[in-house]
């Protein structure tokens, strides 16, 4: 999110006439060094107890009673007045920020900006009760405060950061509920790298170099807790991607979070090349070299579990970039259950890879759940009686009881080479990460029709589509119907969020635009938003299948090479479901919205 953006989330508190506050602007005096004081903006109050009662908050007498109280406890009025309920700490903090003619900032719905949030000692924000939140503009940072009487807080987070400071008021409960969970994200990352074995246990991918433990801890640069506090917050939102990205002043970070891209942070553009640095000697790069991408792999700890960091680094026009993808391995163990495949397309899947042999396939575009679809069937067929190797490219999960290789171009090791030295290892079942070429699918052909189950990947829209992808690298058409037992096309739509989601009806109208025919309205729920979702009203992600099993009608079609809209016809004279037919059957049941569908089955 843009300063620009941040800045509407900001609440003017409305002075005693009803007028609003100005928006949001900078504080610094032309010519003044260091940090000013606050700006006043129209009257400035002498208590704050007299905004309370002019804000409507309380009454006179209440107020008057709280003093005297307040005198006999040794408290302040203010205190007791939140104490016994008679105003809330979010009531006191706007009151507060009236009396200052400060902007309030509702840390409730505002998007913290954890980047600005990282530069400055948790420790130290918590004695002061302030915290950078934002930036204003690219050299000013926005903070927010529950004191700000207190200008020795903006004095050392200006002097600690380099950057001119913004003061704005929050309640003291959400400043602490932030600090609490930055603590907890700096906590996480602390031992974040995982130091490797000196002797590479069987198995382990050759490309994971061991790293030394680091530490972090308030004396550590700001760029070390920087890298390690995105990391940790990545982790805890369930990122599947984090992507650090320059700009002509700044550095944006976005998190891809169920399938969808969304800013995290904005890092200043004097940090730009000490963060892409240390990413480099996490994943032992290259720090000199930043003329052409590099490619590393580490191991980190989040909260007792291990994460493997892909970093990818990419020399851009406006600086070198990087994309880290997150493989978790506690999301790696999903049953059919688990991803949302049910009914009939559940029973055709199984039906299929509980055979003794012949080929599944599972096709749609990077990023629509394949492997992990995959992993749930080889969890169904891992049982001591079967011998089960992997080839994949890399191998993203280690799963006991299964034998995984890792594609290895530099030392020969490709898709093609590895399965010919599989099938000489006597296996049941094959799982071969992607058929790329005609030489890994006519391998992966012939051992479905030799006596193995086959497994894999394939990148097709449809399918029907994997029928004629097969054709076009060369595989004859008698050899697919007579290997492929069942094809599988999936896309993962976000799942609506259990706290927020409201209940709606969908016109029949809207539904034919979709392309979707119903007799009569549906009831089905939509997207509101809340704190627990991130306010995009949704939370995790549920697969969208269609299944097609090749017939005998399907493989005489395949045979006769007949097109690809004739066998999808056929399909759904047999049952099968489009992805936007299944994707509906989820709406119907409450599991996603008609507009999340549509978005990933377009």
């Amino acid at each position: 999110m843009t300063p620009e953006q941040q800045q509407s989330h900001l609440r003017p508190v409305p002075d005693s006439g009803g007028s609003a506050a100005p928006a949001l602007e900078s504080s610094a005096h032309e010519g003044t060094p260091g940090l000013t004081p606050p700006i006043h903006r129209g009257h400035s109050h002498g208590f704050t107890t007299d905004v309370i009662v002019e804000l409507g908050y309380a009454t006179q007498e209440q107020v008057r009673n709280a003093i005297e109280a307040a005198r006999v406890a040794g408290r302040t009025p203010e205190s007791v007045l939140v104490g016994d309920g008679t105003i809330s700490c979010d009531q006191l903090s706007r009151a507060t920020a009236e009396r200052y003619g400060l902007d309030h900032v509702d840390l409730a719905t505002y998007q913290v900006d954890f980047g600005a949030a990282a530069l400055f000692p948790v420790t130290v924000a918590r004695r002061y009760k302030a915290v950078p939140v934002g930036y204003v503009n690219k050299e000013t940072l926005l903070v927010a405060t529950a004191d700000p009487a207190n200008v020795l807080a903006a004095d050392d987070i200006q002097i600690a950061t380099g950057l001119d400071c913004q003061i704005a008021v929050a309640a003291e409960d959400d400043v602490d509920s932030l600090l609490s969970r930055l603590g907890t994200l700096q906590n996480a990352a602390a031992d974040a790298i995982i130091e490797e074995d000196d002797e590479q246990a069987p198995g382990d991918d050759p490309d994971l170099i061991g790293v030394s433990e680091m530490q972090v801890n308030a004396e550590d640069a700001p760029v070390v807790k920087l890298v390690y506090s995105l990391l940790a917050q990545a982790v805890g939102e369930g990122a599947s991607d984090i992507h650090l990205e320059p700009e002509e002043d700044e550095l944006r970070v976005r998190f891809r979070i169920d399938g969808v891209l969304k800013e995290a942070a904005h890092v200043p553009r004097r940090m730009i090349g000490a963060v892409i640095s240390r990413l480099k000697i996490m994943s032992e790069l290259d720090i000199a070299e930043k003329r052409v991408p590099q490619d590393g792999r580490v191991g980190v700890s989040v909260e007792g579990r291990r994460i493997d960091l892909r970093v990818t680094t990419l020399p851009t026009q406006r600086g070198e970039g990087a994309t880290i993808r997150i493989l978790d391995e506690g999301n790696s163990q999903r049953t059919l259950d688990d991803l949302g495949m049910d009914g009939s397309a559940r029973a055709r899947f199984e039906d299929s890879f509980r055979r003794a042999y012949g080929a599944v396939l599972v096709t749609g575009p990077t990023g629509s759940g394949k492997s992990t679809t995959l992993y749930a069937a080889l969890a169904e067929l891992n049982q001591i009686e079967k011998k089960i190797i992997t080839i994949e490219d890399p191998v993203e999960y280690r799963i006991g009881g299964i034998n995984q290789l890792n594609v290895n171009r530099k030392a020969g090791l490709d898709f093609a080479t590895g399965l010919r030295s599989i099938l000489r290892a006597d296996p049941d079942i094959v799982m071969v990460g992607e058929i790329r070429d005609a030489e890994t699918a006519r391998i992966a052909i012939e051992a479905a029709l030799t006596g193995h189950m086959m497994l894999s990947t394939l990148h097709t829209n449809d399918a029907p589509g994997a029928i004629a992808r097969l054709n076009e690298m060369g595989i004859e058409a008698f050899l697919t119907a007579s290997a492929v037992d069942c094809v599988v096309a999936q896309r993962l739509a976000r799942k609506l969020c259990p706290q927020c989601k409201r209940r709606t009806v969908i016109p029949t109208e809207a539904l034919a635009e979709a392309g979707v025919s119903a007799a009569a309205p549906i009831e089905a729920y939509e997207p509101v938003g809340c704190a627990r979702c991130g306010q995009t009203g949704y939370r995790g992600r549920v697969g969208v299948y269609s299944v097609m099993s090749l017939s005998e009608r399907l493989k005489e079609l395949t045979v006769g090479h007949a097109p690809e809209p004739e066998i999808a016809t056929v399909a759904r004279e047999e049952g099968m479901l489009t992805l936007r037919e299944d994707g509906v059957v989820k709406v119907r049941g409450g599991q996603t919205s008609l507009e999340e569908v549509l978005r990933v089955t377009a």
